[in-house]
């Protein structure tokens, strides 16, 4: 990674309101498919979904901010540290109440509440031993591995159509499924940055990329939940993942043009032949 010269990075939604919107949103997707246990259906497991998006959104915006300063190989690099501080603090999380006999509605919170520990340690690591010298790096650690660990187990949920660990463990661990939630949730964090990065880069463009990134990678779960719950509550949870994405897709599309100077196509590349 390479701390260049950058700085902090502006936007209409101030930090505070991003976070509420990630933490909050997201933990509330993810309790809410515990409708499924209370009407015995697994009709709500999308709701995990959107917890997912939620939190995904809140750390492409964390990503954004700590990214600003300079950090230009680092943008994926980030985004995968995300998630990998996400399903340590997430497996951690949903594991222990199993282990201290303690209520499952308690593994989220959990996991949460790790994540945000281990990223203050990198965050601090960061910053004191390799010397980033990045101000809001602390911090920024702190959203990033509590949004990877939220939108690990959204993601989860939805597939699983529960977080209970009970659940998870064959639905997707054992499926391998879990390799598909890694690098989808960290996709989901890292490519809104990387993919509107610039001097022209807005926080308005940049987060609905976040919301059709991870409404695109929800859609992936529901297809992948095809195999593990019934197919009416996978069906439903692509459905509504496509609709968004679409939805989103098009927003992102619309503000390019309008934030670009030109928009022209190119055609095809010529043959050797027209070269010659």
């Amino acid at each position: 990674m390479s701390t260049a010269a950058g700085g902090p990075a502006g936007g209409g939604l101030n930090p505070n309101q991003v976070i509420i919107l990630g933490a909050v949103g997201g933990l509330a997707g993810i309790y809410l498919t515990m409708l499924n246990q209370a009407m015995d259906t697994t009709i709500f497991s999308f709701l995990g979904g959107i917890g997912a998006i939620l939190a995904a959104v809140w750390g492409a915006d964390a990503v954004r901010r700590v990214c600003s300063y300079g950090l230009g190989t680092g943008v994926p690099s980030i985004g995968m540290l995300a998630l990998g501080m996400g399903i340590v603090a997430s497996m951690f999380g949903l594991i222990l109440p199993k282990v201290a006999g303690i209520p499952t509605v308690a593994g989220p919170i959990i996991a949460f509440i790790v994540a945000a520990i281990i990223g203050l340690i990198i965050g601090v690591m960061s910053n004191k031993i390799l010397m980033m010298n990045i101000p809001i790096m602390e911090k920024s650690m702190v959203e990033i591995a509590g949004a990877g660990a939220l939108v690990m187990i959204g993601l989860s949920a939805a597939i699983a159509g529960s977080f209970d660990i009970v659940d998870i463990m064959p639905a997707v661990v054992e499926t391998g499924f879990i390799a598909l939630v890694f690098i989808g949730g960290a996709m989901t964090i890292l490519h809104p940055f990387n993919a509107c990065l610039g001097p022209d880069e807005k926080q308005y463009r940049t987060l609905k990329v976040g919301v059709e990134k991870g409404a695109l990678i929800m859609a992936i779960a529901g297809f992948a939940s095809l195999t593990v719950i019934d197919g009416i509550s996978a069906t439903l949870t692509t459905i509504i993942a496509l609709v968004i994405w679409v939805v989103y897709f098009k927003k992102f599309m619309k503000d390019t043009h309008h934030d670009a100077y030109l928009v022209t196509g190119t055609g095809l590349l010529p043959t050797e032949e027209e070269l010659e």
